[in-house]
């Protein structure tokens, strides 16, 4: 779409294509940002209660099993704790770029910060929860979870939860790093045309 010049005080002003956005593009990068919102909220609401259902998953006994005992569960209960701050972190950037139509960091290094740590808090919750569902079919096997069934349905929860996580910060990922090659191809992290 291109504008045709303007005279203003006898002088003619040629507008610049930079400084034009169409309605349509903008309401598409207005579509985008706020479905990265989402996302990274959907991550945090999941991580958390993944966190807070290991972290809860304790019954009053000296015999019976407590979450802090396994490894894995462990694993999971922070796994869920840091990625649930992350993207509430995340969340936070997402919003002030919407509002300020600015990053919270220079272009180039949100872009890749975005992205980079997108995959590595996505395969941590991968991989706790790879664990974890693997230490509950061993102790479903054991005969834990008839003795404690409780524990073994509040673990599978926060299991699920965690993978729920991962899920909604995989797709986080694939729209950062959409945003890495357009950064890469156009010199900003959005290719808005006129």
């Amino acid at each position: 779409m291109m504008r045709s010049p303007q005279v203003r005080n006898g002088v003619v002003e040629t507008p610049s294509p930079s400084h034009f956005h169409s309605s349509v593009s903008l309401h598409k990068l207005r579509r985008f940002n706020i479905l990265i919102v989402v996302f990274r909220f959907a991550s945090f609401c999941f991580s958390l209660a993944s966190a807070i259902f290991m972290f809860t998953n304790s019954r009053r006994g000296s015999d019976l099993p407590q979450w802090h005992h396994f490894d894995a569960f462990r694993f999971v209960a922070v796994a869920g704790a840091i990625v649930a701050l992350y993207s509430l972190f995340e969340v936070g950037a997402s919003v002030w770029e919407i509002s300020r139509g600015a990053t919270v960091f220079p272009e180039v290094v949100q872009v890749w910060f975005d992205f980079g740590h997108d995959q590595v808090f996505a395969y941590l919750l991968l991989s706790a929860g790879s664990a974890a569902t693997s230490l509950v079919r061993t102790l479903k096997e054991m005969d834990t979870c008839t003795v404690n069934n409780a524990f073994c349905v509040q673990s599978d929860i926060s299991i699920a939860f965690g993978f729920a996580g991962f899920m909604f910060l995989g797709f986080s990922s694939l729209l950062s790093g959409f945003r890495v090659v357009s950064f890469i191809i156009n010199g900003s992290r959005f290719n808005v045309q006129n």
